[in-house]
């Protein structure tokens, strides 16, 4: 019986090519659309989930309150907390502690490698973290000073050896920036996951930065510039020790007067730390939750309407196959006999369009890939994503489900016709089916009148932080990493001005600068900065920043009162830098009245008294989702900064070639990398500019599928009122007239979809504005051109089925009276 019933739907599918093509396009754009979101929302969720007791996992988080402000949000905090935690709470089976060393330059022998990321991490580490080693004991592998382990990557780039040589490296050496101490290799490590929060490549133990740092990095209550993971015992309960912490807090720190700061802790859940990560001082790879859970209700919402289009699309043929039924049940057929022929017709459609789906998933995989920049494949929703095999499993009973509940409907619509009504041609639409298929138009488009909206609103946010004027000027700014690989001696200002002037020299450099900060980055702060003569027991946290001379000339920072700096200003040891320039954030923090009035005062920074000389206006020194900082700066230099060039483009190739010559004259030894500035200040956008690309597309597609089953239910309607509009004809009613009869009732549901979807869409943009320090406002204006928008499309849609029926002859409709 089911093969008949298979060969049957497959004739009626071939038979009826514009409808089953029409809905067969549905169905695999729909489901397409569904299997490349869900690609990158799994992948977005399986961070870290290869940890092995990720559930009892968590990172300390610290708030910091200086006169009952939040002053910081971050994610690092003091050397001893997580050892000190461990000690106090039996709840803490383990921890480990965490320092960013950056992007190390390694060398072995005469030969430099690129730089890598890398953490100076404690002995701990590599047994508390699934982190396996191919060779090594991860339980020593970081206890000594000087201890290096690489990935499998970076051994075969240095080393250039297969898996079976690992072993060897044991025991080598290899040297780090200017470090003229060996670092002896003791593991090589697997490649560490995409899906890893922690990205690096190389890995020194904590116990090197003693030697480099001093005895602070193990004992200190006030220098801050670790992170700390604790892992709890499987009985313990994490809101339970939370509540234990502001009691750590007073036995440690007694209120503000050990850092200067009221100190509070928290436990962040290692799950969290991708998605939900609203820190200052990241040191992993974050992503916006909120954007990651729209695209997944994005993806429900575009199947559910291609879904939805097929039970339009479906019941739209129901005049069509009215008598089929007819002539069936008096040959004998059952009603659940019709209702499997009907549900083998879905169950083969839907099929169909499954495969070639996926085959179309594969097809656009690279672009997908290439779009967000993520190794996205259908293997994450085979079991090697977020949540495993039990994902692949969802998938298919939510297909299967799908295809069933999506079938059903139309085979019992179908299959309740009754006989003897329609074999006398007295069939009358079901009133309750005509409610049914109304509702899921709007539904419909109350989902795509939301995506809408949220599309317009997304685009404009980035346009609006695009254009905003952000108080300096980055446009044809080259930047080149400074010379890590010179020494800093009595020589090396006079070396990075004499560079600058060199560069100058050439014709297409208009200006040069040379800065240890850049825009973008997150600036070091320092606490407790207090006016000379101020009877304020605690200070202000403030933002730092070393430049030269020709820093604000450079990147056009208006100077509002004072002067920039002078020669005379620097000195090649920090300690003894007294004059200091602030932006106008910093003059109204320490309570100065006017930035003319701040000139000449005096505040303390380090313990050590500065000198303000100078006064410039507040710029964007971050992306516009930060608020604007107090900032001092400093006229301080390091080899390990950056050099920026203002330079014209026309002859670009040629400009950086020269520019590469006179450095690697000045700077022999050393690797020439270089950017521009606007780039990297953007890459801060780049989730946004990614998010705001796929809802756009999908929002697109998702519009293009509703429309379609607007068309099935006003091609449904209209046949239903076939010889109404014939006998409308005969009276003298012209084409305008049914056009805009017919067309009523579907624009009355369109606006039933714009009021709904109004305040959701509403909800939903202010919910992912709040991410952001500065922002549009939503304008009423965006809700009205999206209802015009909406409208329009419908109308559109509507309008093909309207103007054929109202021109069609009123005597083949009424022939049959």
């Amino acid at each position: 019986m089911i093969r008949n019933y298979l060969k049957i739907a497959f004739r009626n599918l071939w038979k009826n090519k514009v409808f089953s093509g029409v809905n067969l396009s549905g169905l695999v754009v729909g489901i397409t659309a569904c299997l490349m979101i869900l690609q990158y929302v799994s992948f977005e969720l399986s961070f870290d989930q290869f940890q092995t007791d990720i559930d009892r996992i968590y990172r300390v988080t610290n708030d910091r309150f200086q006169k009952g402000k939040l002053i910081q949000h971050g994610t690092i905090t003091y050397p001893t907390i997580g050892k000190t935690m461990a000690k106090d709470y039996p709840e803490i089976e383990g921890y480990t502690t965490i320092v960013g060393a950056g992007r190390m330059k390694l060398r072995r022998d005469k030969s430099l490698f690129p730089e890598e990321s890398s953490f100076y991490v404690d002995e701990h580490f590599l047994s508390f973290f699934t982190f396996p080693l191919v060779v090594g004991d991860p339980k020593t592998a970081m206890k000594a000073p000087n201890s290096l382990v690489l990935t499998e990557s970076n051994a075969q780039r240095i080393f250039g050896v297969q898996p079976k040589d690992y072993a060897s490296l044991l025991g080598q050496s290899l040297y780090i920036d200017l470090d003229t101490e060996p670092y002896r290799i003791t593991g090589i490590m697997k490649d560490v996951p995409a899906a890893s929060h922690l990205q690096f490549g190389v890995l020194v133990s904590y116990e090197t930065l003693v030697r480099t740092w001093g005895n602070w990095v193990k004992d200190s209550w006030e220098g801050s510039d670790m992170w700390h993971y604790l892992k709890l015992k499987p009985e313990a309960d994490a809101v339970a020790l939370e509540q234990k912490f502001p009691a750590f807090s007073e036995r440690y720190f007694n209120g503000d007067k050990v850092s200067g700061s009221v100190e509070k802790f928290y436990l962040q859940p290692l799950r969290k730390a991708h998605l939900f990560s609203d820190y200052e001082y990241e040191i992993g790879v974050v992503n916006s939750g909120k954007a990651v859970w729209t695209m997944l209700i994005i993806a429900v919402f575009i199947l559910l309407i291609a879904w939805i289009n097929y039970i339009n699309l479906a019941t739209a043929r129901s005049m069509e196959r009215a008598k089929e039924v007819g002539v069936r049940k008096v040959a004998g057929a059952t009603s659940g006999q019709l209702i499997g022929q009907f549900l083998s017709e879905s169950v083969l459609l839907n099929l169909f369009a499954l495969i070639l789906a996926l085959f179309l998933t594969v097809m656009l995989q690279p672009v997908l890939n290439q779009i967000v920049d993520k190794p996205l494949s259908l293997a994450l929703l085979t079991g090697q994503g977020y949540g495993g095999s039990l994902m692949a499993l969802m998938l298919v009973g939510t297909f299967a489900l799908g295809i069933f509940l999506s079938g059903f409907y139309p085979a019992f619509a179908l299959s309740a016709f009754q006989a003897i009504q329609v074999l006398k041609g007295s069939f009358k639409r079901s009133a309750k089916g005509v409610w049914v298929r109304k509702s899921l138009v709007v539904f419909q488009y109350t989902a795509s009148v939301v995506l809408i909206i949220g599309t317009f609103i997304v685009f404009r946010q980035l346009e609006f932080m695009r254009k905003e004027n952000l108080g300096f000027n980055m446009e044809q700014m080259l930047v080149i990493s400074g010379p890590d690989l010179t020494r800093w001696d009595s020589t090396a200002i006079d070396r990075i001005n004499s560079f600058k002037a060199e560069v100058k020299k050439r014709a297409a450099v208009k200006s040069a600068t040379a800065s240890v900060n850049l825009f973008g980055n997150r600036l070091p702060r320092t606490f407790n900065v207090k006016r000379v003569g101020s009877n304020e027991a605690k200070g202000v946290t403030v933002s730092r920043m070393a430049v030269d001379l020709d820093f604000f000339d450079t990147y056009r920072i208006k100077l509002l009162a004072g002067r920039n700096f002078l020669t005379t200003d620097s000195n090649p040891d920090g300690r003894k830098v007294v004059n200091t320039v602030v932006n106008l954030s910093t003059v109204r923090l320490l309570g100065f009245p006017t930035a003319t009035s701040a000139v000449g005062q005096k505040f303390t920074l380090f313990g050590q008294e500065k000198e303000i000389v100078g006064v410039v206006s507040d710029f964007h020194q971050q992306s516009l989702r930060h608020p604007i900082e107090p900032i001092v700066f400093q006229p301080f230099y390091t080899n390990g900064g950056f050099y920026s060039f203002k330079i014209e483009t026309s002859n670009l190739e040629k400009t950086i070639d020269q520019i590469r010559e006179d450095y690697e004259a000045f700077f022999p030894g050393n690797n020439f990398s270089y950017f521009f500035m606007d780039e990297r200040f953007d890459q801060q956008y780049r989730d946004d500019q990614v998010f705001g690309k796929i809802t756009t597309f999908f929002s697109f597609l998702a519009v293009l599928i509703a429309s379609l089953g607007l068309f099935g239910l006003s091609s449904y309607t209209i046949a239903q009122r076939a010889k109404e509009i014939g006998v409308r004809k005969v009276l003298g009613a012209s084409v305008g007239s049914i056009v805009a009869l017919l067309s009523k009732d579907f624009l009355k549901l369109v606006l039933v979809a714009i009021v709904v979807a109004s305040p959701i869409a509403w909800y939903a943009v202010s919910q992912w504005l709040d991410d952001f320090a500065y922002k549009i406002d939503i304008s009423w204006w965006i809700f009205a051109v999206a209802g015009v928008l909406a409208v329009s499309i419908a109308l559109v849609t509507v309008s093909f089925q309207s103007i054929k029926a109202a021109l069609m002859n009123p005597v083949k409709t009424l022939r049959s009276e």
